[in-house]
């Protein structure tokens, strides 16, 4: 709107294009509820009153209006769908902005991932802004299917939707000033730059944060969580479908430091959005839990849009945008209806249709694997104890213990019956053939195996199970779909999940994706899993980044250490 209209709309002297009269509107800026109006022309807010003169007016008969939520950091990649199909599920319950950082689709196709994800986000019901991936790779520890310097990542710095660098996973380059890692921060020294510290401490963390790094999402303690906010970052509270850590994180809010807090979905499943929600299920936990109701407004709308500096939105007053959430209750919190820009968007738990249809860029195919070098045996070469790593439910850290393998014809082996299972993670980018092998507990297969082409970071083919064959079989189906899910056993493919969008996204609709998680979950519950998301666990389990022991393609990392180790731990 040019200024001379608003300031006269605002003044009264025109009439605004829709008021939104008789609602409850939840002011972030002074923490209260108005009894009032809001007035909105051209997509903006331009006054709050029941008065205003207007072209059309809805009586809110009471109702709440908060400023649209805001998920401050998301892979929409790891829903599994689109952006327009990760729209659908969120936009109904309140979420207008998402702050989203593509390193997993960059992880596989470079540049060309991030110009996807820019592309199709073009046409969809809420705003994507894109951090830039920092960590691509996120290691030299793995292979993956594209390289990013500075000065790839530069060229993306002109672009209004993209505000600033992703998490900066790779800490230890930071501390050791590796100097591709210190280009990328000099580079974005004028953006914000999102962190990824988990376990940083002390003179260590102290570094990062002087690097330039203002937040982090990876806290699983209060006392990490206050250690962070003391130094300066905002604290991301994260409630993943894998990485539940809000419960935990709430303790540490207070008064004078809860507008350093944002909530964040990070990684979330189907199932998840469209059952619990998405942003407002956070909101809702956090009250009952008993975080005061505007102070977890403010956290998913006002703190969000400051900190990344996007000071049209976030807030409820004249100038900003019309992005609104109209709800029943704070108890219950039921989304009725959702604005972006002063238009519906969304009611009743439903996405209005579009004017203009979604874009759906062409991608290729990512899946290249050198099966004449794949061999997923392991000998023992007389070696006795081995290294395993420990699935902590509803976290991605991970243990690491030793214990008696398990050795057939000179071969180590699962062992169900002490919940010891073989993994493996097969390379399909490069057609290197590598192959990385180790022991995991946590997932209690009793039979066959599961697999995925979703494994963060590097997204290479990941499969755990019971006996090679079933291994290689999920391994072989994976990659005939151009990447998925599989559960399979006896040589059979039980459930299964294409994901052709390279190999992360589907091309279906969200629901159609959840039903066919829900009875590959449920094959999987068969084979003797219990874990609520057994397939989010299987991917973090080669993410070098998260500590304590991982297997990549290239061999067991051993985070503490940022090193390879051997699989046996009597060698």
């Amino acid at each position: 709107m040019e200024i001379s209209t608003l300031i006269r709309v605002a003044r009264g002297e025109e009439p605004a294009e829709l008021l939104l009269k008789n609602a409850r509107v939840v002011n972030v800026f002074s923490g209260e509820i108005e009894e009032t109006g809001v007035a909105i022309s051209h997509s903006r807010v331009i006054g709050l009153g029941n008065d205003y003169p207007a072209q059309r007016t809805i009586d809110m008969r009471g109702r709440y209006i908060a400023p649209g939520f805001i998920d401050a950091h998301v892979h929409i990649e790891s829903a599994m769908v689109p952006p327009y199909e990760f729209a659908r599920a969120v936009v109904p319950h309140g979420t207008t902005s998402v702050i989203i950082d593509p390193h997993e689709i960059a992880n596989v196709l470079g540049i060309e991932g991030i110009r996807y994800m820019l592309e199709a986000s073009k046409y969809t019901p809420f705003s994507v802004f894109v951090m830039v991936p920092s960590c691509v790779p996120a290691t030299h520890l793995e292979t993956n299917g594209g390289a990013l310097r500075w000065s790839d990542l530069i060229q993306f710095k002109s672009d209004p939707w993209v505000i600033g660098l992703g998490e900066m996973m790779n800490y230890p380059g930071v501390l050791h000033r590796d100097e591709g890692v210190l280009d990328k921060l000099r580079a974005f020294s004028d953006k914000r730059i999102d962190g990824h510290a988990p376990g940083v401490t002390g003179r260590d963390l102290e570094a990062y944060v002087a690097a330039g790094i203002a937040s982090d999402h990876e806290c699983t303690t209060v006392a990490e969580a206050r250690e962070k906010i003391r130094l300066g970052m905002r604290v991301m509270i994260r409630e993943a479908s894998n990485a539940r850590n809000l419960k935990a994180l709430l303790p540490v809010i207070t008064p004078w430091n809860a507008r350093r807090i944002l909530f964040v979905t990070d990684d979330r499943f189907p199932s998840d959005l469209i059952d619990e929600g998405h942003i407002d299920f956070i909101i809702r936990t956090a009250i009952r839990e008993g975080l005061d109701p505007i102070t977890a407004i403010q956290i998913a709308t006002l703190n969000a849009a400051e900190y990344f500096n996007l000071h049209d939105r976030g807030a409820i007053a004249p100038g900003r945008r019309a992005d609104l959430v109209v709800f029943d209750n704070f108890e219950n919190l039921n989304i009725e209806q959702v604005y972006r820009g002063g238009q519906l968007v969304a009611r009743n738990g439903r996405v209005l249709p579009l004017e203009h249809p979604p874009r759906q860029p062409e991608i290729r195919n990512t899946m290249n694997v050198n099966w004449s070098k794949v061999d997923l045996r392991l000998p023992a070469n007389g070696h006795h104890k081995m290294r395993v790593i420990g699935i902590v439910p509803d976290q991605i850290v991970t243990t690491q213990s030793i214990e008696d393998a398990r050795v057939e014809n000179g071969l180590a082996v699962s062992d169900p019956s002490r919940d010891l299972l073989k993994i493996a993670v097969i390379e399909r980018h490069k057609s290197t053939g590598n192959v990385g092998l180790g022991f995991v507990r946590g997932l209690k297969l009793a039979r066959g195996a599961i697999g995925s082409s979703v494994a963060h970071d590097s997204h290479n083919l990941i499969v755990a199970g019971t006996n090679d064959d079933d291994l290689m079989t999920a391994a072989r189906a994976i990659a005939a779909m151009q990447g998925g899910l599989v559960a399979v056993a006896n040589g059979e493919v039980l459930a299964r999940v294409p994901l052709p969008i390279a190999g992360l996204m589907s091309d279906q609709p969200i629901e159609r994706v959840r039903e066919q998680l829900d009875a590959l979950v449920e094959a999987t519950r068969h084979l003797g899993s219990d874990l609520h998301s057994p397939f989010m666990a299987l991917g973090f389990l080669a993410l070098p980044v998260i500590p304590e022991l991982k297997l990549t393609d290239k061999g067991l990392v051993d985070v503490n250490k940022f090193d390879f180790v051997s699989v046996f731990a009597d060698q």
